[in-house]
């Protein structure tokens, strides 16, 4: 027993030692196993705090390039020629008109009111207006100014029909404190027709001051009728001077030469009917008398203008073309009105077709035309039918009526032509006349 017992102890030494072997064999490989784990998360865990300098790098860029496509979309609306909106009008402004002596601007709109908007600086960020409401249910339609800046005539529209009315300041007399009164009294309703064309909307509203001949240098406004009738109107009593028919299924506009002495309409067909206002010795006048019938088109004419001297007509149709006419011939000996030029109209769409004009107004120096296509706005050189600029959406919908103003207004150190534009996106831009260089 005393012989065994070494041999005892020493296998149990021996598997003592055997067995720490084994044991840290494999401690050692499971410490292995576990930093081998847990190395890739340490080292996906390292990215985390740079990935936040990462993210902030990337949203830099985009904060830039959203601030840049802003800069982008301002240089991009706003045109060298875009002096001005006038906003605040609540639905779409149908038309509008300048004051005899340019330093007002009145606006019909859907809203049920009309606007006169003193332009005392044409690039005041805000301009002080006097507000017309119209009678419930009529939406304006177009306006125009009678004998002074302080009476309009307004046609308005109704389920019922159209009806014009006359707005004037009340005649008081004012005393120096009265007139240092901050609010003046609204204009009120001197005359009132309606039904003046039966159920018919009004298209156009013209006036102009009667200087022509023996004319007593009254106001006369003409309004156009959908159908086929135009009236004439003295401005200051609302008395019906006369009217025509164009017996041509239906009109598309009409006006007034700048002296009094003619009406020409744009109707259904290709022809141009031209009227004269016959004046009596008193001034009044006597009669009108179909003179001249333009021909020459050879497709429907949508818009036409008179020359600042009465003398010339413009006429655009859908033929692609422009017309200029001298008016200024002895009809009673039989004599023909002559087309002095035809220029193709210089606006085309993405195929290359040529659009038409929807509506053209004449420069008061009787130089530049300015013409519209939907929301397109074009100035070209009345002469030579150049064009001297263009912008494309001169308003974020349809223009529905321009006017120049009748005197030109000092910019930046230098006197300008100014043109107005009404849209259905509720508002009225001013612009500056384009440079005119003829060739």
């Amino acid at each position: 027993m005393d012989a065994a017992l070494p041999i005892i102890l020493l296998s149990v030494i021996i598997g003592a030692l055997i067995a720490f072997i084994v044991f840290g064999s494999y401690f050692r490989k499971r410490k292995s196993e576990i930093e081998s784990i847990a190395r890739p998360e340490s080292l996906n865990s390292n990215p985390k705090p740079s990935s936040k300098p990462s993210t902030t790098k990337k949203s830099q860029p985009k904060s830039h390039s959203h601030s840049h496509t802003a800069d982008k979309d301002v240089a991009k609306k706003h045109h060298p020629l875009d002096l001005n909106t006038l906003k605040g009008h609540g639905d779409a402004v149908t038309g509008l008109c300048f004051s005899p002596d340019g330093r007002s601007l009145a606006t019909a709109c859907g809203d049920g009111i009309v606007r006169i908007f003193r332009l005392d600086d044409v690039s005041s960020k805000s301009f002080k207006f006097l507000r017309i409401n119209v009678p419930a249910g009529g939406h304006p339609k177009a306006v125009v100014f009678a004998d002074n800046a302080s009476s309009v005539v307004v046609a308005s529209q109704t389920l019922t029909g159209a009806s014009l009315y006359l707005y004037g300041e009340e005649n008081l007399k004012t005393t120096g404190e009265q007139k240092q009164q901050a609010k003046l009294p609204l204009p009120e309703i001197k005359w009132q027709h309606h039904k003046v064309h039966d159920k018919r909307a009004i298209l156009t509203l013209v006036g102009t001051k009667a200087t022509y001949g023996t004319a007593d240098g009254s106001t006369i406004i003409a309004s156009c009728s959908e159908g086929t009738d135009i009236i004439l109107w003295h401005g200051k009593t609302g008395k019906i001077l006369g009217n025509v028919d164009t017996n041509q299924l239906k009109n598309t506009m009409a006006t007034i030469s700048p002296n009094g002495r003619f009406i020409a309409a744009a109707a259904f067909t290709a022809d141009v009917k031209v009227w004269e206002i016959v004046y009596s010795k008193d001034g009044s006048v006597k009669e009108i008398v179909r003179v001249m019938q333009l021909k020459g088109h050879k497709s429907a004419v949508t818009w036409l203008c008179f020359s600042p001297n009465s003398e010339q007509i413009i006429t655009v149709s859908k033929d692609g073309s422009i017309r200029i006419w001298n008016i200024n011939v002895r009809y009673h000996l039989d004599e023909d009105s002559k087309t002095l030029k035809v220029l193709p109209i210089p606006l085309s769409d993405s195929n290359g077709t040529t659009l038409h004009y929807d509506r053209l107004c004449l420069s008061p120096d009787g130089k530049i035309l300015a013409a519209t296509h939907g929301s397109t706005l074009q100035w070209l050189c009345a002469e030579t039918g150049q064009v001297l600029d263009t912008v494309d959406k001169a308003h974020d919908g349809e223009i529905t009526d321009l006017a120049w103003a009748p005197t030109t207004v000092p910019i930046e150190n230098r006197q300008s032509l100014i043109l107005a534009t009404a849209s259905v996106d509720k508002k009225v831009k001013l612009w500056a006349a384009p440079p005119h260089h003829p060739s």
